[in-house]
């Protein structure tokens, strides 16, 4: 440690006590963006990884302050971009609290490239697990329970509540089949987005429903007997031939419960041949619902994903408002933390489009991660914003909570 460090950082972080360690002064480098300070502790080792008392690190320090050459150094030298502090905000948010949309960009697009790779690592892993239990088999072994508008697990955990039933009807309204066509749902929890569809007067009506206590339901309910309706008893994995024996479909919602952002990515290796020409395609989008920044890499994910199989995602920012203490009422966990829910709407790209995008690049604009995933400009806006009607972390949390 030299004077000149001390000098500089150690009357920020407690200049009569002891010296500051190289974790201290980079934290308070971080947040000065002195670049050619934060380089040399780094060259020195300092631990990138580091957090204070509060869960602050270094580079939720330079994202809040908007120091792009700090935020690029510590990034490219190992600083997780997904490290949380006390109150669950991580790097991104810090960027989006204090406006810094150069910052938000390029936490973005870093944490969707290291997803990608390490992505496959985790899916490796994923299936030598899969080869001996199904990803839900706890799930379908429980006990579920309706009561009224809520479905709940052996644990009091939310299947599905009727809070939902706006945004599935607008699922409905996109994913029906535009009348006369051929439906499949994915998980029928409540029946709210099959009751939509009927009103569609589809053509035929496939469900896939795994649990046992759901389709008992479905049974009683008489969905059975409704005209065109065709009820596959398991899980979507299972009766997967029977789906692409049937297809392609006008319209297709993917719903599960009890499975992850693996079993729909390993779901979407079919669309190309389950989703009609002029098919549509959703899913309920409830992937990291307690981190908008966490939620706007998933979105992102999807959409480069979708992309490298001829397929374009948009997502409609849908209003849900503040739901209250009473919604959640007799309900274990709360999963649901924002204001705006981003329904996603999955199309084929059309071949000319394709073609006129490529000869277009090089052009200004945002990231190409962006473009690949066809993010509409709307809601990409309204994530950046927080989600939540208002300006980003100072939205989720009191500003003593963010002012570190």
């Amino acid at each position: 440690m030299t004077d000149t460090s001390k000098a500089k950082y150690g009357e920020s972080i407690g200049a009569d006590g002891p010296p500051p360690s190289l974790e201290q002064q980079l934290l308070a480098a971080a947040a000065a963006g002195d670049a050619d300070e934060v380089a040399r502790l780094i060259e020195l080792e300092a631990d990138v990884d580091y957090q204070d008392e509060d869960g602050v690190s270094p580079l939720m320090k330079a994202a809040e302050g908007g120091h792009i050459v700090v935020l690029s150094a510590l990034l490219q030298s190992g600083a997780p971009w997904n490290a949380q502090d006390k109150h669950g905000y991580c790097a991104g948010e810090y960027a989006m609290g204090s406006g810094h949309q150069e910052a938000v960009d390029l936490l973005l697009d870093f944490a969707v490239q290291v997803e990608l790779v390490l992505g496959a690592l985790e899916r490796y892993i994923c299936d030598m697990i899969y080869m001996y239990a199904a990803p839900n088999s706890g799930y379908l072994t429980q006990k579920l329970v309706y009561r009224g508008e809520q479905l709940l697990d052996a644990d009091g955990e939310a299947v599905m509540m009727g809070w939902e039933r706006p945004l599935m009807v607008r699922h409905a309204e996109r994913d029906g089949g535009g009348g006369g066509g051929r439906v499949l749902n994915v998980g029928f929890g409540l029946g709210i987005v099959d009751t939509e569809i009927q009103s569609h007067k589809p053509e035929r009506h496939t469900i896939v429903e795994a649990h046992p206590d759901v389709y008992e339901h479905m049974v009683r309910k008489g969905w059975a007997e409704r005209p065109g309706v065709r009820i596959l008893k398991g899980r979507w994995q299972d009766v997967l031939p029977e789906l692409l024996a049937e297809a392609p479909y006008d319209g297709i919602f993917f719903d599960t419960y009890g499975e992850y952002y693996e079993e729909m990515r390993d779901f979407h290796i079919h669309l190309p041949r389950l989703l009609a020409r002029d098919g549509v395609y959703s899913f309920f989008n409830g992937l990291a619902s307690d981190n908008i920044f966490f939620h706007m890499v998933y979105c992102r994910l999807i959409s480069l994903e979708l992309a490298s199989k001829g397929l374009t995602v948009e997502y409609e920012p849908l209003a849900v408002g503040s739901l209250g203490d009473e919604v959640w009422q007799g309900v274990r966990s709360k999963y649901w933390h924002f204001e705006t829910y981003f329904l996603p709407r999955v199309t084929r790209v059309d071949p000319l489009d394709a073609v006129e995008e490529e000869g277009d690049e090089g052009g200004e604009g945002r990231p190409c991660v962006e473009e690949a995933g066809g993010v509409t400009a709307a809601a990409d806006e309204t994530m950046a914003a927080g989600g939540r009607g208002e300006a980003g972390v100072a939205a989720l949390a009191p500003d003593d909570q963010l002012q570190q």
